[in-house]
């Protein structure tokens, strides 16, 4: 008995988090298990400069804080406390003195060589059990296991298989040309099973093929039948091909409430939908269009010159300059160029840094967040959990090209937010995978 109990002490692990992770997630500490937490008193530290604040890092800094003063006590500097059933102990380790390995190495000033010491130190006391550091930091992550330290990013939210994330379409070739012909005729005539694949998702694209007749169509969930797809068009935006006809088609469908929409530079994906939110505008109260704001070198806007509007305008620009194609499908004349003056004048039409939208009133909103693949799977349950009634909210971004220094591919709100929505009736996804921009800025994008 005495000998399973020491094989199951040296099973369980001891994680110690960087600040990235807390800031990421402040439910961190739930999720490893049975094996044991460890709090650098430098992450606490940190933690202090993140308490004032509206933004996500703000609310997990603050919430991160709040848990651990009710797990507090003695033991948690000593020993550690349970965090809860089934789950390992939590500890807050006092600052050391650096170890030899780490003070030839790295300078003690940084905030993270301190972290790196107290884990590579506690590595060393507890010989008998794996300690792995988990920061979102990959040069962090890079520096522990120079020194032959275990280290991790975290996990908890990564879409499993990026291969496999779903794209939202699929092509069904062999189909028989009758029920192609009848699709055709009565759109909702076709059952799924009358094709040679027939599993689909709710809102599922598919291009139907045999031979050269090809037809678009999506399953209807309610109706649980095939329905074809016209191509249609939005505030004088026509989609260019079949990928672009199937984004337009969920962005103009108000029993579609979510919508994202992922796709290198250049597919259209922002564009449709300030095009759709136009064309329906009527539905709505208002339009929201809005992007995080990434600080350049992980620096907070406060350090660029200027006040907040020129702060601003760089980060905004791209999205003005989509709402310009659209204005220059018509002339200054026309009635629709008018009108999109007259709806930025009476902010109807409203294109804002996300931060300065969160707080607003989200009912019957058509609100478009561009570069979501830059937030947080944090952030984009806490914009989605806050709409209201008669609201769609689109996400539009590229998983590939990522600016926020702790997110990559796999961990990004919009991958997230693909893998988990996947298969919902009011939810639709479309990839874009061809580009429409000229054939230099596609030959750019595909070599460079």
């Amino acid at each position: 008995m005495g000998f399973n109990n020491a094989m199951a002490a040296k099973k369980k692990k001891i994680f110690v988090l960087d600040t990235n992770v807390v800031l990421h997630d402040s439910s961190c500490i739930y999720q490893f298990k049975e094996h044991d937490v460890v709090i650098p008193v430098t992450v606490l530290e940190e933690l202090d400069a993140f308490k004032k604040g509206n933004e996500s890092i703000n609310f997990h800094a603050r919430e991160f804080a709040r848990n651990v003063d009710a797990m507090s006590g003695d033991q948690i500097f000593n020993g550690g406390i349970r965090i809860g059933p089934g789950l390992g102990k939590i500890t807050v380790r006092l600052e050391q003195d650096f170890h030899k390995d780490i003070y030839s190495s790295f300078s003690q000033s940084k905030p993270d060589h301190q972290i790196l010491n107290t884990a590579y130190c506690l590595a060393k006391e507890q010989s008998s059990r794996e300690v792995i550091l988990v920061s979102k930091d990959v040069n962090l992550r890079m520096k522990a296991k120079a020194v032959g330290l275990p280290a991790q990013d975290y996990k908890n939210d990564q879409v499993k298989n990026l291969t496999e994330l779903y794209t939202g379409h699929r092509t069904v070739e062999n189909v028989d040309e009758k029920v192609i012909a009848r699709l055709h005729a009565n759109p909702f005539k076709v059952q799924p099973d009358e094709l040679p694949t027939n599993h689909f998702r709710p809102n599922e694209f598919i291009i139907l093929r045999n031979g050269k007749q090809s037809t678009l169509a999506t399953y209807d969930a309610e109706r649980q039948q095939i329905s074809k797809i016209e191509k249609s068009v939005a505030y004088g935006i026509a989609p260019h091909n079949a990928e672009q006809i199937f984004a337009l088609n969920a962005l103009m469908n108000p029993d579609i409430q979510l919508v994202t929409i992922s796709g290198k530079a250049g597919t259209g994906k922002t564009l449709l939908a300030l095009a759709a939110a136009l064309e329906r505008r009527k539905l709505y109260r208002q339009i929201f269009m809005a992007r995080p704001i990434v600080p350049l070198s992980n620096k907070d806007i406060g350090y660029l010159p200027g006040d907040i509007e020129s702060k601003l305008d760089p980060y905004m620009q791209p999205l003005f300059d989509n709402l310009n194609v659209i204005k220059n499908q018509y002339q200054e004349s026309d009635q629709q160029y008018q009108r999109i003056d007259q709806l930025l004048q009476e902010e109807k039409l409203v294109i804002e840094a996300l931060s300065y939208i969160r707080g607003r009133s989200l009912v019957k909103i058509f609100f478009i967040v561009d570069e979501a693949q830059n937030l947080t799977p944090h952030e984009v349950k806490t914009i989605i959990t806050r709409a209201g009634e008669g609201t769609k909210i689109v996400l539009t971004g590229d998983i590939y090209q990522i600016d926020h220094p702790y997110l990559d591919s796999m961990s990004n709100g919009l991958s997230y937010l693909i893998e988990k929505m996947q298969g919902q009736k009011i939810y639709a996804h479309i990839n874009l995978e061809k580009g429409e921009r000229s054939k230099l800025a596609e030959l750019a994008s595909n070599l460079l």
